[in-house]
């Protein structure tokens, strides 16, 4: 089951401006640059009702778990030894430079887990070993999803529903 009721109040917000971005890439810098454009919006521009989204997918989604589902899943296995643990999850200063996920979602930032590469992630965990049917190990991973991640049924079947509501599309 996906989050419909927290999807469609995100695509009902009627501040502005809007984004939504496409995360995909773990290693890309994604949450650097979200919290670059939110620094620009709130604090240069002053638009205070400005709301992003992480529409996260691909490898990006392993940062939306918790560092006991890493540790439990050998999720560093997935990332090719770039991380070898959910450094995205570890808070800084908690300041406007601070691009931690716990920091942006303090800050207002919403973020989207896509059911199916978590459904992704159980395959090549149980491949790596995890016990477990593909569906429980799928549901164990949604349940290690960060308080706050709003669950969508496929990201790439969300965008469009942001889309549709007025929010600018930044890959």
């Amino acid at each position: 089951l996906w989050d419909d009721a927290a999807i469609r109040e995100v695509a009902a917000y009627r501040g502005g401006p809007r984004q939504v971005w496409d995360n995909k890439d773990l290693a890309g810098g994604w949450t650097g640059f979200m919290r670059n454009a939110l620094n620009g919006q709130t604090l240069s521009f002053k638009n205070k009702d400005f709301l992003t989204v992480s529409m996260t997918r691909g490898d990006a989604q392993l940062a939306l778990f918790d560092q006991a589902s890493w540790d439990k899943y050998g999720l560093a296995k997935l990332t090719n030894g770039r991380f070898g643990s959910n450094t995205f999850i570890v808070p800084g200063a908690g300041d406007a430079q601070d691009p931690s996920i716990p920091t942006l979602m303090k800050r207002g930032v919403v973020f989207m887990a896509c059911h199916n590469a978590i459904w992704g992630a159980a395959g090549r965990v149980i491949a790596g070993g995890a016990k477990g049917a593909h569906e429980e190990v799928a549901a164990d991973l949604t349940n290690h999803l960060l308080p706050g991640v709003i669950l969508t049924p496929g990201a790439l079947a969300t965008l469009p529903v942001l889309q549709d509501s007025g929010f600018h599309y930044v890959t």
